[in-house]
C-alpha cells in the first residue's frame, strides 16, 4: 500500500511592492502605531482591519467576506496582506492580478475557482495507531513453497523494537518484510510501522549508536519514548486545490 504526503503548491513568494510588511502594526489595545510592522498611515483603517482579525480569531466571520474600497494607492491591498501575517502562516492567502484571470489560455470562471479553492484551508487531523521504537532483531522465518518446488518462501517476519519504557517482539507479514527491505533497515535503526495499513517508515538511526569519529552520513535520532504501540495524532493544513492536485496525480503503477 503506497502513501503519499500532500505537498502545498501554494505559490512561490516573490519580492513585491508589499513583501516588507509584516502585520498590521497594531499595540495591545488595538490602537495602530504611526510606523510599524512595514504600515505608516491609515491608522483607522488598520484598527479596523484589526477588528476583523480578532472576529475572524474568535471564529465569528464565519461565512461573510470583507470588502476595501478606496482610490488606486491608497492601502487596500497593504491592509490585506497585514491581516493575513497577523493571521499566521496557516491561513492561506492568495493574491491575484486582473492579467491573470483575462488570459488567452485559461478561461475566467476557472481561474478565479482555482484562487477561490487556493484560499480555503483545512486542517486534516488524524489518529493512527503505531508500532514505534528502536529495531533489537530481524528474524525472517521460511517456509516450504506452497506451489511446490524445491524453493522456499517467507512466511512471517519477526521484529523486536524497544522504547525507553519497554520492548515487543512483534510477527509481521511477508508483504511489511518487503517494505522492511526496500527502506534499507537494519538493527538499530528508528522506525515506526502503521498497525492500520502495514506502512513502515524508517526515522534514523539509533543515537546509541553515533560516535565522535563517524565517516557515515546519517542522521542520528533519540530512542522513542513510551510504549512500543501507542496512538500518534497527525495534524495536516492543506487548501482545496492541494486536494484537487493530489487527486489529479495518476495513481498505481
Amino acid at each position: 500500500m503506497k502513501i503519499e504526503e500532500v505537498q502545498s503548491t501554494t505559490k512561490a513568494a516573490r519580492i513585491a511592492a508589499h513583501t516588507h510588511i509584516k502585520g498590521l502594526g497594531l499595540d495591545e489595545q488595538g490602537r495602530a502605531l504611526p510606523m510599524a510592522a512595514g504600515l505608516v498611515g491609515q491608522e483607522k483603517a488598520r484598527e479596523a482591519a484589526g477588528l476583523a482579525v480578532d472576529l475572524i480569531r474568535s471564529k465569528k466571520m464565519a461565512g461573510r467576506a470583507l470588502l476595501m474600497a478606496g482610490a488606486p494607492g491608497t492601502g487596500k491591498t497593504a491592509l490585506a496582506l497585514g491581516i493575513a501575517q497577523e493571521l499566521g502562516p496557516k491561513v492561506p492567502f492568495c493574491p491575484m492580478v486582473g492579467s491573470e484571470v483575462y488570459s488567452s489560455e485559461v478561461k475566467k470562471t476557472e481561474m478565479l475557482m482555482e484562487h477561490f479553492r487556493r484560499a480555503i484551508g483545512l486542517r486534516i487531523k488524524e489518529s493512527k495507531e503505531v508500532y514505534e521504537g528502536e529495531v533489537t532483531e530481524i528474524s525472517p522465518e521460511e517456509t516450504d513453497n506452497p506451489l511446490g518446488g524445491y524453493g522456499r518462501t517467507i512466511s512471517h517476519v519477526n521484529i523486536g523494537l524497544k522504547t525507553t519504557k519497554g520492548s515487543k517482539l512483534l510477527r509481521l507479514d511477508p508483504s511489511i518484510y518487503e517494505a522492511i527491505q526496500k527502506e534499507k533497515i537494519s538493527v538499530g535503526d528508528v522506525i515506526y510501522i502503521e498497525a492500520n495499513t502495514g506502512s513502515v517508515k524508517r526515522v534514523g538511526r539509533s543515537d546509541t549508536y553515533a560516535s565522535e569519529f563517524d565517516l557515515e552520513a546519517d542522521e542520528y535520532v533519540p530512542i522513542p519514548k513510551g510504549d512500543v504501540h501507542k496512538k500518534k495524532e497527525i495534524v495536516q493544513d492543506v487548501t482545496l486545490h492541494d486536494l484537487d492536485m493530489a487527486n489529479a496525480k495518476p495513481q498505481g503503477g
